[in-house]
């Protein structure tokens, strides 16, 4: 119990801490696109939705600006929320607000795992989903009876999620926006936190959730769509009933909004799927591979990755062959793993012709299967920042082998001449095409609305090659990077097409920077899965 006063209205701020030295930050690679930060976490907006109209709600992600610490300290209720990669600046902030008198609430994905971990720098703390737990905070709070832990005794019911207030967002500072049309993942994959957080039955918002959804992410001047998912394709029926009213309102409305996911690699097996998101305007998935081994892959429960017994890189290149952007993620040190996995790995995505990779070193998020089973097996690292940068002691090398073979392998995956021959492999492809450019009948009935979308690409395409070609400091990348376009265009020179080659180039920018900081001693180590 907290309070015995009866407020009418509260003044509640949510705040989401940096990221600070991590890959998808993506710190080095805004500036070149005018933005601050890559995409707004999609809690908040919702958060906000979620809360009573009769409170105030202010929004505000320290990736874009500074913290008022003092505008906090005249605040009823300042929620932090954030994930394992945060808890480090989690703990500051909270550590900040508690020197003002705040009355802090805290919710996301590591409290949720990792519930005592603040201490008592929070007063009130939500594990798992808020969506029923939050209101139910709130009236109590109001009533002077609130209590210090909330959690839900049931999953939330998406298909009564209301649209997240993207107007408090300030959308113009992000490169990507945000959606989410479901919860959940049937798979069991033994080092995965989701099935923790929101359990192994599929959720779907319907349709006309989604479709409002996509009107108000519109609205706020977002383009570019990160659908956070983190399977989207985990009940294909409901996924489909989905497309096709997408399909329907991108094709009225012009095909305004491109999209990117989260999808497991068994969407390959079914092309109606893939053909679906195609004329919904998906341009890139992400794709958790973890890696080429099948002894690793069954070790951790990866079962989905090896159906058919094909080869995981022929999976791949039909998934491309669609129209997609595949981005990889890959995890070094299973127990079946021995030194020679980096350089695998690194031959399992030069083949796969996967650009960008989010590669890390195997971490146990706490309450995991894997957790459990390394700590039975007296191989857990509880330091809250381990020496060889992650929690498990690996079975198959030592921890500095895992550590110097990962630093080496994000070295070589963002080492110029090896990223682009991937890149080049994929993009310089003639038959290569993604998205709406596919949907041929369509754009020959509107001839001068494909004019004038792809004439704001091609704006968008000019921005980003000056800033990679003047505003790079090192002069060899910068003539790297105009020969590398070069011969881009000797290939494709459809302007949409060129700016997503220009955004891969971008990120290659910020991913070698971090690799060379590590390889070099500059920085930490940074695990980035």
């Amino acid at each position: 119990m907290f309070s015995n006063r009866i407020p009418t209205m509260a003044d509640i701020i949510f705040i989401s801490p940096r990221f600070k030295d991590c890959f998808w930050g993506l710190d080095l690679a805004m500036p070149l696109v005018a933005k601050r930060a890559s995409l707004p976490q999609a809690c908040l907006p919702l958060l906000a939705a979620l809360t009573p109209a009769e409170h105030r709600v202010t929004l505000i992600d320290e990736n874009i600006e500074e913290i008022d610490y003092e505008r906090c300290a005249r605040a009823d209720i300042v929620g932090v929320t954030g994930m394992n990669v945060q808890r480090f600046q989690m703990t500051r902030i909270l550590g900040e607000l508690k020197k003002r008198g705040c009355f802090t609430a805290v919710g996301g994905g590591w409290i949720t795992v990792e519930e005592d971990y603040f201490g008592p720098l929070a007063d009130v703390i939500f594990i798992g989903e808020a969506d029923d737990s939050w209101p139910r905070f709130l009236q109590e709070w109001k009533e002077g009876r609130a209590s210090a832990r909330y959690e839900q005794s049931a999953k939330t019911d998406l298909t009564k999620a209301p649209v997240p207030r993207f107007d408090l967002l300030k959308t113009r500072q992000y490169f990507v926006g945000t959606l989410q049309f479901s919860r959940g993942c049937p798979h069991r994959c033994e080092f995965c936190d989701i099935v923790v957080v929101f359990g192994r039955r599929p959720r779907f918002k319907t349709p006309a959730q989604v479709i409002a959804e996509m009107e108000a992410v519109f609205r706020s001047g977002q383009r570019l769509i990160f659908v956070v998912d983190d399977n989207l394709i985990c009940d294909k029926a409901a996924l489909k009933a989905i497309l096709r009213e997408m399909i329907a309102w991108q094709q009225k409305n012009g095909y305004p909004l491109g999209m990117i996911t989260q999808v497991t690699l068994d969407l390959s097996d079914d092309p109606e799927l893939m053909k679906m998101m195609v004329e919904a305007n998906f341009v890139g998935l992400f794709i958790g591979v973890e890696s080429p081994s099948v002894e690793s892959l069954q070790e951790t429960g990866k079962w989905h990755n090896l159906r058919n017994d094909e080869p995981l890189v022929a999976k791949l290149h039909r998934i491309q062959r669609a129209g997609f952007v595949v981005w990889c993620g890959m995890i070094q040190g299973f127990d079946h793993d021995d030194p020679s996995i980096f350089r695998r790995q690194l031959e399992f995505l030069t083949d796969g012709r996967i650009p960008i990779v989010m590669s890390g070193m195997l971490a146990a998020i706490p309450n995991t299967p894997l957790f459990d089973r390394v700590a039975r097996e007296g191989r857990l690292d509880r330091a809250d920042t381990p020496h060889f940068g992650t929690n498990i002691v690996p079975a198959g090398m030592t921890s500095k082998d895992l550590r110097d073979g990962y630093i080496g392998l994000q070295y070589a995956l963002y080492d110029p001449p090896s990223y682009f021959k991937r890149l080049e492999a994929l993009f310089l492809d003639p038959e290569f095409e993604v998205g709406f450019a596919r949907q041929t009948d369509y754009w020959r009935r509107h001839r001068w609305l494909r004019l004038r979308r792809e004439t704001g690409y091609a704006l968008k395409a000019a921005g980003l090659f000056l800033g990679l070609t003047f505003r790079v400091p090192e002069a060899s990348l910068r003539r790297e990077y105009r020969r590398r376009i070069r011969r881009l265009l000797k290939v494709h020179r459809r302007p949409g097409l060129v700016l997503n080659y220009l955004i891969h180039i971008d990120m290659q920018y910020h991913a070698w920077a971090l690799a060379r900081k590590m390889a070099e001693g500059r920085m930490p180590v940074v695990n980035t899965y």
